[in-house]
């Protein structure tokens, strides 16, 4: 009987050993699988069932989260949603995540390992940690004008920080209110139809996903260009450039709107925008020099990354050399986002590099905690720091005798350049106003801040329409509030 009951007892061992090794089978390897499969609830359920961590500006946090006391409990809030819509993003549990609520997801929603005092205890049990904050580099008083400057009209407007790369204000307009895209109800999937049905796409980044011609703020790259290739070395010596100037190889001719390009100089070709000096000077500089230039700018970087993914800028590697020359003059198929042509107004303001542009300064437990921080980093060198003082001197020169004399401001020194960029089949669309610029107080011994802004559509006649004139008010709007936070 004894020897029956050992049997009996090993049996019972033996599949008490084989329950335990298929639950472990189930709950560490096969659990990916479950936990992706669609029919599987469980995890969606566990996501809402806290609420989700923050994301902060100057301290105070713009999301939030609601208990609706349904199956997916908390739903997220969005404290001034348009205002913060192109930096946020929207957290639906029907259409998922974006911007920084998607780059972020894993702090704000619990589930990032950083998050777990006890990560394998977690893992066994599923259990998820407190949502954490992620706290962005913006300047709220930066973001509103921005905001309130481009009012109705569609258009963004980027600033950064020249010496660290750290974003200070991100705009896109029209805008929407991503809180109307939380729940489950029929409310959300109404919201989500509209936005997505709508002409002027309100969903849509202009800041970092919609590339524009820059016309003549695209002249800052293509005068660095000339002056550190050594096709320029005095700003103020005659540059022998014909007005009107012929594009080589065709009959074309291109003019100006402004009187006294011909033969002009460099400094007086930059203050008054004269198309057909710079036509020439990117000829002379060659497409090799140009393209190189352009990439230590930023142009075709398919890379750079806010957290969330950038647009990437064109200047195109195979050109022609009437091609060349329209491109020169940011025309042709010369596209850039705005963030791009503040991250060249900020090389003009620093020491003529490119630091890396950033959204988030740090990320923290929901105790406060730090998990992460951003610091600065050099992403190209655009030029050299000569070329860089130069660049400052012609800058300066707009807002003080130039096109962009709007965007001074009393107590600081201004750089600025003007651009009204020609779209659409021959020419025929609205032309976009642009500006891009960059501010340093009179006691202070950096720039503080450089600026890019672009207005769609500018509502005024078709010939009235000036960088200066349009956007320049609203770059100057968001350096006094730089300058005075």
């Amino acid at each position: 009987m004894t020897k029956y009951i050992r049997r009996a007892v090993g049996l019972c061992a033996l599949l008490l050993v084989a329950l335990l090794v298929n639950a472990a089978r189930i709950q560490v390897v096969q659990a990916p699988s479950y936990d992706d499969n669609p029919a599987n609830r469980r995890t969606a359920i566990a996501r809402y069932g806290q609420p989700r961590g923050d994301i902060v500006v100057d301290g105070r946090a713009v999301t939030g989260s609601r208990d609706t006391g349904r199956q997916f409990r908390y739903e997220r809030t969005y404290l001034d949603g348009p205002l913060y819509a192109p930096v946020t993003g929207f957290a639906s549990q029907l259409y998922g995540t974006t911007l920084l609520e998607g780059t972020e997801d894993g702090v704000l929603s619990g589930s990032d390992p950083m998050l777990a005092p006890y990560p394998l205890f977690n893992g066994l049990v599923r259990a998820r940690g407190a949502g954490g904050r992620v706290v962005t580099t913006l300047n709220a008083e930066a973001q509103r004008a921005a905001f309130e400057g481009l009012g109705p009209r569609r258009g963004a407007v980027t600033a950064i920080e020249p010496s660290t790369g750290r974003i200070l204000a991100l705009v896109s307009t029209p805008s929407y209110d991503p809180g109307q895209l939380s729940g489950t109800g029929p409310a959300a999937s109404r919201a989500w139809a509209r936005l997505n049905d709508q002409d002027d796409k309100p969903m849509l980044n202009r800041a970092i996903r919609q590339t524009y011609p820059p016309g003549s703020t695209f002249k800052v790259l293509t005068a660095a260009a000339a002056l550190d290739s050594g096709v320029v070395d005095d700003v103020d010596a005659p540059t022998g450039s014909p007005d009107p100037y012929r594009l080589p190889g065709t009959t074309t001719r291109l003019t100006n709107e402004t009187e006294g390009c011909a033969d002009a100089s460099l400094r007086y070709a930059f203050t008054w925008s004269c198309n057909t000096v710079f036509a020439k000077l990117g000829v002379d500089v060659g497409l090799d020099g140009m393209t190189r230039t352009a990439a230590g700018f930023g142009f075709n970087d398919r890379k750079l990354r806010i957290p969330f993914s950038v647009a990437p800028s064109n200047f195109d590697l195979r050109l022609d050399n009437a091609q060349l020359a329209l491109s020169s003059i940011g025309q042709f198929d010369t596209r850039a986002t705005p963030l791009q042509m503040a991250m060249i107004a900020g090389a003009v303001a620093g020491d003529g590099t490119v630091k890396t542009p950033y959204l988030v300064e740090r990320t923290t437990s929901h105790s406060g905690g730090t998990l992460t921080t951003t610091g600065p980093r050099i992403l190209h060198q655009a030029m050299t720091a000569s070329t860089a003082q130069r660049m400052r001197e012609l800058m300066t020169d707009v807002v003080e005798k130039g096109t962009g004399t709007v965007a001074a401001i009393p107590g600081a020194t201004v750089g600025g350049k003007t651009g009204t960029a020609q779209h659409g089949i021959g020419n025929s669309g609205t032309p976009y106003a642009w500006f891009i610029s960059w501010a340093r107080a009179d006691d202070s011994v950096e720039p503080a801040v450089a600026v890019a802004v672009v207005v769609e559509d500018a509502a005024a006649r078709r010939g009235d329409i000036t960088g200066g004139g349009f956007a320049g008010p609203i770059a100057r709007a968001v350096m006094e509030a730089v300058l005075g936070s």
